[in-house]
């Protein structure tokens, strides 16, 4: 099971990070290849994967993160200026449908690292103008010179489980008939199990038990996340829903799940995107009845 944005084939060559001598000179590499951009979405190539550029083909001045090294040639993204979250764009969500599992893997890390540079202009501690260093794997004030590092959010995804059915919820942007696994960050001094079993209860107002672990996938959007993706033992059926959270959530059998994974037009739902590491979920736990 490879869930979405898994399996980049690009090495991050951590070791040229701190290597400035060694990073203009990536810079400078006539086969150093550039991911283009509309925006912040991927732009595509006749192939339908992504496109990549050479440093002539950029404008101005512009940040270049490095994102690693494949055939010997240094890949780079540059830092673009987007503010907003455009994941629910119709392009964004054709490509992201179609884009080959390792370009989906390169393009959710530049993802996630033009959003973080985007929100980390300004130091935290002084208020100081930052600026990018570590190839593109930091940023640092330039008045009082502390440094700043991509972080990731840990999140929970889950299914519980009672007699044989999972639960399965919609929220209010979610498209018409689409249902997924419910979600939630981890919060400050709280395990994984910890954060399945509140989640589910505040949202659903189900107690569950035991949770298993299933799967992790990177995320991009909204910030940087890890979905820790489990399955919970529900202690009842009895569901009662936080609006706040939710529309409508509902049990579903194995039989249900597989019709909507498949697409089929008469099924009760319609199942989260492969992309998604609820679609992954769903069918690890429809796939092990």
């Amino acid at each position: 099971m490879n869930p979405g944005f898994t399996g980049s084939p690009l090495d991050r060559v951590d070791h040229l990070r701190n290597d400035e001598d060694g990073y203009r000179a990536l810079l400078s590499d006539w086969r150093a290849r550039i991911l283009g951009l509309d925006g912040i979405s991927p732009v595509l190539s006749p192939e339908g994967g992504l496109h990549w550029q050479s440093l002539a083909d950029i404008e101005g001045e512009a940040e270049l993160i490095l994102l690693g090294m494949a055939d010997g040639k240094p890949h780079f993204v540059p830092v673009t200026d987007v503010r907003g979250d455009a994941f629910r764009t119709p392009a964004l969500w054709s490509a992201l449908n179609t884009l080959p599992s390792e370009d989906a893997a390169i393009y959710g890390t530049a993802r996630s690292l033009i959003d973080w540079h985007n929100n980390h202009r300004y130091c935290a501690r002084c208020g100081g103008s930052t600026k990018l260093f570590r190839a593109g794997w930091g940023r640092k004030c330039t008045a009082c010179g502390a440094e700043h590092f991509p972080r990731t959010d840990p999140v929970v995804i889950m299914l519980a489980e009672y007699e044989d059915q999972v639960l399965v919820g919609r929220q209010t942007r979610f498209p018409p008939r689409n249902y997924s696994a419910l979600a939630g960050f981890l919060e400050p001094g709280e395990s994984m199990e910890e954060a399945v079993r509140r989640e589910i209860k505040e949202e659903a107002g189900i107690a569950c038990g035991s949770v298993r672990y299933v799967i992790s996938q990177p995320w991009p959007f909204g910030g940087s996340q890890l979905m820790m993706a489990c399955i919970a033992d529900a202690q009842s059926q009895d569901i009662t829903l936080d609006t706040n959270e939710l529309e409508d959530a509902m049990w579903v059998t194995r039989d249900e799940a597989r019709a909507a994974l498949a697409g089929e037009e008469t099924s009760r739902f319609n199942a989260p995107p492969p992309f998604a590491i609820a679609h992954s979920l769903l069918k690890h736990w429809a796939d092990n009845g």
